[in-house]
């Protein structure tokens, strides 16, 4: 072979060819955004010397780099590391990064419809969904999954991902599984059809007493604004007159979602939330429009460090209009709004386009310096380290970033909400020996296994009686204790004690939800909810401070006592 012919060679590899092609389609919707941004003609020509040199640069690396390279992964690393100079929230997702992420804002998935866990290689399955492709058929709690179409899921590299990519597909296609069950010596083969399994974001909601209502949201997704909808209304034709929404640990989602939830509470046309950008063009004003379900009642919102984004665009939108009393702690402070933009090859870019503000005017979003993301990532174990979890005093406010709310109450910017009430984090029970049962799975797979073994037991009592009358015992502790040391954990008897009665609390949420929560077809947990939540501080804490969310609703602050 010649010198001219290895040239030809060269450039007309099919990678040499694809390659900067996918490159520069890639590429192209960032250049454009960022010259749509920036403006003026010098941006665009720095932009389009940039793309230049970078295509040369990787042109060079695939034509004569000693070794051969994936020049498709050095351009996702390259677009990763490039974007790290600017704000924390700034991301680009790859191909199966992007639809994974988007799965968890979608209203359902295509499957076969079981809830499971991984341990030792193993895909256990937690719970047939109620309805689903794989109760229809007959598979139960605690089956363990062996193959798919003849294929193993099971062993060294299984993976979430990969059991999604397994079990996950088309409705209507069918999948056959081998499953292997407790009692019975051969597997089991299952063939089953894929069906759509709707996902839930609102997870509890149900009547505390006979006013009272609770709603736990956690997330806020394409379909949470019909599921909010629906339990407001199903708890307002059971007497609701006073109201705690849920949002602690809520990561956020749609803004469009949380406006309207927002509305619902809040009358005429008030301002809800707004963003700035550069120039006009992302700026935006979200007013209330529609007569709401619920504008007129005390609430009490519950927040935590958890919650962050749509969580702080409605409970800021309910403090700053002296609606809703907020409980529990600092919210985490995301305020940076991300165009998505879907490149050619599926990968998507998250651009930091604007801001949201609170009606008052502050700011949601905390401190960050551009390129300072891992700093940016410490914030939430600054704030542990600092004490700011269990003393409100701790809690350091900005006194130049003072704000009033529609009545006139005092409230501050510097990033996330501040709570009228400040409940500290209850550790009381925490241990290392709970975390690693935790990390484990062993309570969780301790309740399944007894839920299956005793289900017709059980059930011979409403789950009213159970939740009032059943005890974890000392029997079936001995036998968590006794599978944890099976699995290497070492018992400590101190930190045992310290524990028992949160692993207690959480046998028994697990198995009402187990028994008589699968058997609901709205996708709430209530039955998780009303046993754990009594022995919740903040949601007690929600609960005795009515008086002060009644007397904020009617304007009269000087009966509302936040501490």
């Amino acid at each position: 072979m010649n010198k001219n012919q290895e040239r030809d060679d060269i450039r007309n590899t099919p990678v040499q060819v694809r390659i900067p092609i996918m490159l520069s389609l890639a590429l192209a919707g960032g250049i454009v955004i960022g010259a749509t941004l920036l403006g003026g003609s010098g941006r665009t020509n720095d932009l389009a010397d940039g793309y230049t040199k970078f295509r040369e640069v990787l042109s060079g690396i695939d034509q004569y780099y000693v070794d051969t390279v994936n020049t498709t992964d050095l351009v996702d690393y390259s677009i990763t590391k490039m974007l790290e100079k600017l704000d924390p929230h700034t991301s680009y997702l790859t191909s199966e990064e992007a639809i994974a992420a988007r799965s968890q804002l979608e209203s359902g998935f295509d499957g076969i419809g079981v809830e499971f866990n991984i341990y030792n290689d193993t895909v256990f399955v937690v719970t047939p969904l109620f309805g689903g492709p794989s109760e229809e058929v007959g598979i139960v709690s605690g089956d363990r999954i062996l193959t798919v179409d003849d294929n193993a899921l099971s062993g060294p590299g299984v993976t979430n991902t990969k059991v999604f990519k397994m079990l996950r597909g088309k409705r209507g296609t069918q999948v056959k599984l081998a499953v292997e069950r407790g009692g019975v010596k051969d597997p089991l083969v299952f063939n089953v059809t894929r069906n759509r399994i709707p996902t839930y974001s609102v997870d509890a909601a149900y009547m505390v007493d006979k006013r009272t209502g609770y709603i736990k949201v956690t997330r806020f997704s394409e379909s949470t604004y019909d599921e909010f909808k629906k339990a407001l209304e199903q708890l307002k034709s059971q007497g609701l007159e006073q109201l705690v929404l849920d949002l602690r640990g809520n990561p956020g989602g749609y803004m469009e979602r949380a406006v309207n939830m927002a509305d619902e509470f809040i009358s005429g046309d008030k301002l809800l939330v707004y963003t700035k950008g550069k120039g006009k063009r992302f700026d935006r004003e979200s007013r209330a429009h529609i007569a709401g379900m619920f504008e007129e009642g005390p609430i009490v919102v519950l927040v935590d460090e958890g919650s962050a984004s749509a969580s702080e665009i409605v409970a800021g939108a309910l403090q700053d209009h002296d609606r809703a009393l907020i409980v529990g702690r600092r919210t985490f402070g995301k305020g940076l709004v991300q165009m998505p933009q879907k490149l050619s090859d599926g990968s998507e870019l998250r651009l930091t386009v604007s801001r949201y503000y609170t009606p008052s005017g502050r700011s949601i979003q905390k401190h960050y310096e551009m390129g300072g993301s891992e700093e940016y990532q410490k914030d939430l174990l600054k704030r542990y380290d600092n004490g700011e979890f269990f003393h409100a005093d701790s809690i350091h406010l900005n006194k130049d970033l003072k704000y009033k709310t529609s009545g006139g109450r005092e409230v501050y910017g510097g990033g996330g909400i501040m709570p009228d009430v400040f409940v500290a984090r209850d550790s009381s029970g925490n241990s290392k020996y709970l975390f690693e049962l935790r990390g484990k799975n062993i309570i969780r797979d301790y309740a399944v296994k007894y839920a299956a073994q005793n289900e017709k037991t059980l059930q011979k009592e409403s789950f009213s009686k159970f939740r009032e009358d059943f005890i974890v015992t000392d029997k079936m502790l001995e036998e968590i204790v006794r599978e944890s040391r099976r699995q290497g954990i070492e018992f400590n008897e101190k930190d045992f004690r310290k524990s028992r009665p949160q692993i207690q609390l959480e046998v028994k949420a697990l198995l009402g939800r187990y028994v008589w929560g699968k058997q609901r077809k709205d996708g709430l947990s209530n039955e998780v909810y009303q046993i754990i939540n009594p022995s919740d501080n903040i949601y007690q804490e929600a609960l005795r401070r009515f008086d002060s969310a009644r007397a904020l609703e009617k304007g009269d602050f000087d009966r509302v006592n936040p501490q």
